[in-house]
């Protein structure tokens, strides 16, 4: 089958015949509709390889079939499947309650890190890991709510709002853009944040009450605050920072109302920092989300398809398209998820 795979040697991503995968015990193998671009995939392209990998780690499609472990598990073939990034996990130790990358008794593997990606024609999966897509969320475009959409549900749902009560997302890419839609399908008052002012269109498009760029406008804090009409010492009640940029999370804690949230998802290298004093004294509170655990994804899942809710794509027919898609990524040109479709 044919996959695209970081060449550490050729410093790009290549498209070469690998052997299609047979599934393990407790696993499928899917035939993939959809696999999707994430940020994280910059992330695995950096780690010391000595070979190349199949990168990707969001993906859609359908099983082509079951390993006899894996049966009576209310799947069946031809099922229409999403599923996490994670494979080799027990689902039963207090690890996997918190994570299965935690998991205490077995070395759980991550697609596209140390386990073969899903920018290929085919991958293996663990059962434990798959949902069924409801109609309403073909697996021809649904690679970006695994896990981005998952992630954004996740981490709007754990920012402790109420209706009414305003969300400021800094950095609008394709997962913050997610975050909007989720937010307002909630209820929630929305401020976007970014850099890029085609990405904060796109997040007024989605339903952003008010959008701020912070490289342009050096009064966006001061002005966002003004916007939400809540005095200039009151902030918004919680701030998710999907961007990896350090400057993106210096400007969570002025933009945060006394005793807000602060929701950490974007992944800078070099890791964040935030005052101790302020959190010892409850000047504001920080948490963090992601896909979380497989049985955690129904609640997303179902409230993607009634909401109508679907990520702003653009879409390849190929997979020489990767490297490409990769490039625009690290020169910051992406303003929509970038998914290839497999014929």
């Amino acid at each position: 089958m044919k996959a695209a795979q970081w060449d550490p040697a050729q410093q790009k991503v290549v498209v070469n015949e690998v052997s299609k995968p047979i599934p393990g015990p407790g696993q499928f193998l899917v035939k993939l509709a959809s696999a999707s671009l994430c940020h994280s995939d910059l992330m695995s392209m950096a780690m010391p390889h000595t070979e190349p990998i199949t990168i990707g780690h969001e993906g859609a499609g359908y099983i082509e079939e079951i390993h006899p472990t894996a049966q009576n598990k209310g799947f069946k073939i031809g099922d229409s499947i999403g599923f996490t990034y994670i494979v080799n996990y027990c689902d039963d130790c207090e690890g996997c309650e918190i994570h299965n990358n935690h998991c205490l008794n077995k070395k759980s593997r991550v697609n596209g890190f140390n386990e073969p990606g899903l920018f290929a024609e085919y991958a293996t999966v663990d059962a434990t890991s798959c949902i069924i897509l409801p109609k309403q969320l073909p697996p021809e475009t649904s690679s970006p709510i695994f896990c981005g959409g998952i992630t954004a549900f996740h981490c709007v749902d754990s920012c402790e709002l109420q209706s009414g009560q305003w969300l400021a997302v800094v950095g609008c890419g394709g997962l913050g853009q997610l975050a909007v839609q989720y937010a307002k399908a909630m209820g929630f008052k929305v401020i976007g944040i970014d850099i890029n002012d085609d990405i904060l269109e796109n997040s007024k498009s989605q339903g952003a009450d008010a959008v701020f760029n912070s490289r342009t406008n050096p009064s966006y804090i001061e002005e966002a605050k003004a916007y939400m009409d809540r005095g200039p010492n009151k902030g918004a009640d919680a701030v998710a920072v999907f961007s990896a940029a350090p400057a993106a999370y210096k400007s969570a804690p002025p933009l945060v109302k006394l005793g807000g949230i602060i929701m950490v998802v974007g992944l800078p290298a070099e890791g964040v920092t935030f005052n101790a004093l302020d959190i010892a004294t409850g000047k504001y509170r920080v948490k963090g989300d992601s896909t979380g655990i497989p049985r955690r994804m129904k609640k997303a899942i179902d409230f993607t398809a009634k909401h109508s809710i679907k990520p702003e794509i653009e879409t390849h027919k190929s997979l020489e398209a990767v490297n490409g898609m990769v490039e625009r990524m690290r020169n910051g040109e992406l303003t929509r998820r970038q998914v290839v479709q497999f014929a």
